[in-house]
C-alpha cells in the first residue's frame, strides 16, 4: 500500500494514515481511494483493528505520508479513533465512523 506512515503520541500510543482502496461494496465508488485514520497503542495493533473489519490486505511500509496534525486532532476527538475520508478529499468533506465505509457490508 502506498501512502501511509505513523505518529507517536507523548502518551506512547500511535495514530496510523493509510491511503486504501475502498472496499468494493462499500459507501463509496469502486475503485475510490480512501484515507483511514486509526488510533492504538502501537503499529501492529492499528493495522490488527483494521484486518479485524475485513479489511485484509493492510500493511504500513515506511512512513511516507505520516497524518498531519488536523488528522491526528480528528482521530484523537472521534469515540473509536477509527475514521476515513474519500481521497482527494472536497474541501467540505468531515471524517466519517469507519462504520459508515463498511455498512454495506454487513
Amino acid at each position: 500500500m502506498a501512502g501511509g506512515g505513523f505518529a507517536r503520541l507523548p502518551d506512547g500510543s500511535v495514530v496510523v494514515a493509510l491511503a486504501l482502496a475502498a472496499p468494493p461494496d462499500g459507501a463509496v465508488a469502486p475503485g475510490a481511494r480512501v484515507r483511514v485514520l486509526v488510533r492504538a497503542a502501537n503499529r501492529q495493533r492499528a493495522l490488527t483493528r483494521l484486518r479485524n473489519l475485513g479489511l485484509r490486505a493492510v500493511y504500513l511500509r515506511g512512513n511516507s505520508e505520516p497524518p498531519t496534525p488536523d488528522e491526528i486532532t480528528a482521530v484523537l476527538h472521534h469515540p473509536d479513533g477509527l475514521l476515513w475520508r474519500s481521497l482527494p478529499h472536497a474541501d467540505n468533506e468531515s471524517w466519517h465512523p469507519i462504520a459508515h465505509l463498511l455498512r454495506a457490508r454487513a
